[in-house]
């Protein structure tokens, strides 16, 4: 017997990602952005059937890497909704470089990630899989040249990132996605 399950919230979630990111391309990949953020969603399915948080997972770059604001998913979505997305947002500097501002954002992530709430972990679990996946095949095949597509091109200071993420998100050592990603990180970093 089919159950009945509904994906209202989530599909108009999903839409509003493809929408926001239309006509966009992965970092270096070749591919159109919302693959990241629907595999992000994928992820967080394999820890949680929580309608709200695949859908944070799939609006989780709107905010970063669009024109939508924070505001525009409250709107939309909810707080709850609004909450995750901003939580999972890099803080940017005006009239700070990427660059320059890299460490002290992702130092910032870092403490924001492990302060925040297991829902807000889910999350991030999600992203930052799927990035850590997208290294690691690049990895791969190309090898150290891969850190050359970054704005920090140091080999040394992803591995301190990825793997400070993984210390706050240790909470979630019991599924298979926070495993899969430490496997990842010490495949990649060795």
């Amino acid at each position: 017997m089919n159950k009945y399950l509904n994906t209202d919230l989530l599909d108009r979630a999903i839409v509003f990602a493809v929408n926001a990111h239309h006509n966009t391309e992965r970092r270096g990949k070749g591919f159109p952005y919302i693959v990241h953020p629907l595999e992000a969603m994928e992820i967080v399915a394999t820890i949680t059937p929580d309608q709200e948080l695949l859908a944070a997972a799939a609006l989780h770059d709107t905010i970063e890497d669009t024109d939508v604001t924070v505001e525009d998913i409250r709107c939309e979505f909810g707080d709850r909704i609004a909450e995750l997305v901003h939580a999972e947002s890099d803080q940017f500097t005006e009239g700070v470089s990427e660059q320059d501002s890299w460490h002290d954002r992702k130092q910032a992530a870092i403490d924001r990630l492990a302060a925040a709430s297991h829902d807000a972990k889910i999350v991030a679990m999600g992203d930052k899989l799927s990035n850590m996946r997208a290294i690691w095949r690049d990895y791969k095949q190309v090898g150290d040249k891969l850190w050359l597509i970054f704005h920090v091109t140091d080999k040394a200071s992803h591995e301190w990132h990825y793997r400070s993420l993984a210390d706050s998100l240790s909470e979630l050592r019991d599924t298979f996605a926070y495993q899969e990603f430490v496997r990842l990180i010490d495949e990649v970093f060795g």
